[in-house]
């Protein structure tokens, strides 16, 4: 007999337009509790609407997003922080803070009304900075930062947060071989603990590797979720991209793609 499943996030009937053009079609969607969910699609399949629609930046124009059973809309901006946490894919910072304070903002949620930070908040963020690997980075201006070094602060920021679901949009894209496989393995780690991911890639084989499901946009339409061998098909290819692909088997079992020229 399987065990029931918890579902920590789910979306129910999402869609949502920029005028006359539909982004997101009536999307069903559930997260569950302990499982690392990949989400794939090709430019303008909405993935990042998606996200975008579960941390309230947008709301949806049908449907609605609950975490933990509460409607996203009904939760403070507190509380859904508590709830989830973001790694945008693009992160725009105009003041030159240090890489530590701005792992420190993680804390912001869990702060008492006066706002200052424990000692607690503060270990809390040099952890999560160890963790990813940006310790060395603590003293430096986010703006001095490369692409790939500032991902990771901002991942280490959204690990101190302490949230039971983390939404990472792209986290890999400035990164290379190495630290993708560090981040992967940070956000496998955190799912172990019954906690709960969503990861927007385009890195379809690194994706069907690390994540337990996938699932699969094309025109805003959800085209299949489910296992990684399920999802990463020839024909899934051809509808979600238009293109046509081999898909292999990987010594590990995972399927591998291979576009054709």
């Amino acid at each position: 007999m399987s065990e029931p499943v918890t579902v920590a996030l789910s979306f129910e009937g999402v869609a949502i337009a920029f005028g006359k053009r539909q982004i997101l079609r009536e999307v069903d969607l559930d997260l569950r509790a302990g499982e690392v969910l990949g989400v794939a699609g090709g430019n303008g399949a909405g993935k990042t609407t998606l996200l975008r629609i579960a941390s309230r930046v947008l709301a949806a124009s049908a449907g609605r997003v609950c975490v933990g059973g509460r409607d996203v809309e009904s939760l403070s901006r507190r509380e859904l922080a508590r709830e989830i946490a973001v790694v945008p894919q693009d992160v725009q910072v105009s003041f030159p803070f240090r890489a530590s304070e701005v792992v420190l903002m993680g804390r912001s949620p869990h702060l008492g009304a006066f706002g200052y930070e424990s000692p607690a908040d503060i270990e809390r963020a040099r952890v999560a900075m160890t963790r990813v690997g940006v310790d060395h980075l603590a003293d430096r201006s986010i703006l001095d930062l490369s692409g790939g070094e500032r991902q990771l602060v901002l991942i280490a920021r959204a690990l101190a947060q302490d949230a039971a679901i983390l939404l990472l949009d792209e986290p890999t894209a400035h990164l290379d071989l190495r630290h993708r496989i560090q981040v992967l393995t940070l956000v496998r780690e955190f799912a172990a603990t019954g906690r709960s991911a969503l990861v927007v890639s385009h890195d379809l084989s690194l994706a069907a590797r690390s994540c337990d499901r996938m699932a699969l946009l094309g025109g805003g339409r959800l085209i299949g979720v489910g296992r990684p061998a399920e999802i990463v098909t020839k024909a899934n290819l051809r509808a979600a991209f238009g293109i046509d692909a081999e898909v292999l088997v990987a010594p590990d079992g995972a399927p591998l793609v291979v576009p054709r020229l």
